[in-house]
């Protein structure tokens, strides 16, 4: 088997940060994470996934700051992808840069990540929860619920959506797997409404260095439009791994022991963030990750914290070839339900970070909401009886007329 060191899988899920000589803990660096040699490509492809979702996301979100986790539109995504069939099936798996891949592949990739982050740093928090909440009475296929219960170990629970404890207990689902840090997913439940796949990831790491809080100063930061601002700036000299390119330069930062790293990501003077976000993509961000080399360095980061929400349906995910599975008439997911007629509504993105002297807080929750649609409704059509007209009355199984007339006018 080949080994795989774990650096930023994600880039926008997990921050981090680093220090001089002041060590939180003596840990010993993490042994690297092992997955199957038939994964290789299946890791590469997850960063591009990961790419082409900020990629969207920034063009799709006139917003100055961004923080998605595509580990979290990844796993919720992943579990509704279970469920889909034909085009529909094709159509997300290239979405989430799956093409080439089984679905036996996928599912077991996806299990054995979860499975290894989680268990990768004992010094830093990090809790993926996955659940599937359906309206009681809506029949699911079992198949659906065995393969995401056994690769995403998602709880599955029916319930009254009618019921206003419903979403209570979504939201409180998902503030106890995101340390209250995301309270509410959902505010209703709409009457078409008949499931909800959910992801919650929440990561809590303490930087491998510590900035000290007496170094931190109040100073100026210049904002996209050209003003600036002052902020709460820290600051610490340390060895830390840098490289650059001829578009950015990249400094990381290790939490706990090694096993999850920030990575900083600055435009080279010449250039400005939007020429960095138009070039970077898997291979440059592997080249920098390669390069990297140690440095002495006096860093100076900002403090932030930073709450986001994203509506993915309306053009993120699109923009990224994901269109049938949020079309009433054509959406396939008969993997979840055999009668048909449902489809993506929604695809609700929201995260948090913030970012201190300690370390890094970060979570993140995607709902998918699957609505069922009956046949369409025909079209309306004008029916004015206002002259003569023949009028039956039958026997509808078999068709018999029991009686048929003639109305010349209207009887007085």
């Amino acid at each position: 088997m080949k080994t795989f060191k774990f650096i930023p899988l994600f880039l926008f899920v997990l921050l981090s940060c680093s220090s001089d000589d002041t060590r939180v803990a003596e840990l010993p660096d993490a042994e690297p994470i092992v997955l199957k040699t038939q994964f290789d490509n299946k890791l590469k492809n997850n960063n591009v996934f990961a790419f082409d979702l900020f990629k969207a996301t920034y063009k799709n979100e006139d917003k100055a700051n961004i923080f998605i986790s595509p580990l979290s539109v990844d796993m919720a995504l992943g579990m509704t992808w279970n469920g889909a069939a034909g085009d529909t099936k094709t159509e997300m798996q290239a979405a989430l840069r799956n093409q080439g891949y089984t679905a036996g592949d996928i599912n077991e990739y996806a299990k054995s990540l979860r499975e290894a982050l989680i268990n990768a740093d004992p010094s830093t928090k990090l809790t993926i929860a996955n659940s599937i909440w359906y309206r009681s009475g809506f029949d699911v296929e079992q198949s659906f619920i065995d393969v995401n219960k056994a690769n995403y170990n998602a709880e599955v629970k029916g319930l009254d959506f009618s019921s206003p404890n419903a979403v209570k207990e979504i939201n409180n689902w998902c503030a106890k797997n995101t340390n209250n840090k995301i309270p509410e997913i959902i505010e209703t439940i709409s009457s078409d409404a008949v499931m909800y796949l959910v992801n919650a990831i929440y990561f809590k790491g303490i930087w491998k260095y510590q900035f000290e809080k007496k170094n931190t100063r109040d100073l100026p930061f210049t904002k996209e439009n050209g003003t600036t601002q002052n902020i709460k700036m820290m600051n610490q000299v340390g060895n830390l791994a840098y490289s650059a390119d001829e578009n950015a330069r990249y400094l990381e930062m290790p939490y706990g022991n090694k096993t999850f790293s920030m990575v900083i990501i600055l435009p080279q003077p010449e250039k400005d963030m939007e020429n960095v976000i138009r070039n970077i993509n898997n291979d440059s961000w592997n080249d920098a990750i390669k390069n990297m080399q140690i440095r002495s360095t006096n860093l100076q980061l900002p403090q932030f914290k930073l709450k986001c929400d994203y509506d993915m349906e309306k053009a993120i995910l699109p923009d990224m070839g994901m269109k049938l599975a949020f079309n009433s008439r054509l959406a396939d997911f008969t993997g979840i339900n055999k009668g048909g007629g449902l489809s993506i509504s929604k695809v609700k993105h929201k995260t948090f970070v913030e970012v201190n002297e300690e370390g890094t807080e970060a979570a993140a929750v995607t709902s998918v909401e699957m609505i069922y649609t009956s046949a369409e409704k025909p079209q309306s059509m004008d029916f004015l009886v206002n002259q003569p007209f023949l009028f039956a009355i039958k026997e509808n199984s078999t068709g018999v007329i029991l009686f048929i007339g003639k109305i010349g006018e209207i009887p007085q």
